[in-house]
C-alpha cells in the first residue's frame, strides 16, 4: 500500500469547504484526529500531530506544497530523513453541481525504503482516520459552526 485515497461528497461549496479546511484553530472543535498550527501558504511549515485511532500521536512538520484556494491543499512530511518514509498528503475539492456540492478527495502517496513495514502495520488504521476526519468536515461544513 503506497497510496491511500478516500473520498466524500459535501452539500456545501467548495470556498466553504476551504474555509473550514484551513481554519487550524478551530480543529479543536470538530476533527477528531488533526492538530494543525501554522499557515495554509505555499513554502511554509506545518506542525501536524495526528491520532488516529489505534495509532500513537506523531507530530510532524511538513512544507506546504500547494495552497490553491479553494481547490487543492498538499503537503510533504517525511519521517526523520528523505528517503526513510517520505509522504506526500493532499485535499482536492472538486465542485460538482455548479458549485453547490463539493467532492473531497483526501489522499496520500508514500515513497520510501519504510513504506512496505509501516503501512502493513498502520495502512488501515490511517485509512480509517482519514474517512473519520472526512466525515467530521462533512458534519462541520454543513451544520455550520454555530451548530457544533
Amino acid at each position: 500500500m503506497d497510496e491511500i485515497v478516500t473520498e466524500i461528497e459535501i452539500n456545501a461549496s467548495p470556498e466553504a469547504v476551504w474555509a473550514v479546511l484551513t481554519d487550524f484553530e478551530a480543529y479543536p472543535d470538530w476533527n477528531p484526529a488533526l492538530e494543525i498550527a501554522g499557515e495554509a501558504i505555499e513554502g511554509n511549515r506545518l506542525e501536524v500531530t495526528m491520532e488516529y485511532e489505534n495509532t500513537r500521536p506523531m507530530t510532524f512538520r511538513p512544507k506546504v506544497l500547494v495552497a490553491d484556494e479553494p481547490t487543492e491543499f498538499r503537503w510533504q512530511g517525511r519521517l526523520f530523513v528523505a528517503g526513510l518514509y517520505d509522504g506526500e498528503h493532499r485535499f482536492v475539492l472538486t465542485a460538482l453541481d455548479d458549485g453547490e456540492r463539493t467532492r473531497l478527495t483526501q489522499a496520500e502517496t508514500f515513497r520510501g525504503v519504510l513504506v512496505g513495514f509501516i503501512n502493513r502495520r498502520i495502512g488501515d488504521d490511517v485509512e480509517a482516520g482519514f474517512n473519520q476526519v472526512n466525515e467530521a468536515l462533512k458534519r462541520r461544513v454543513e451544520s455550520g459552526p454555530s451548530n457544533t
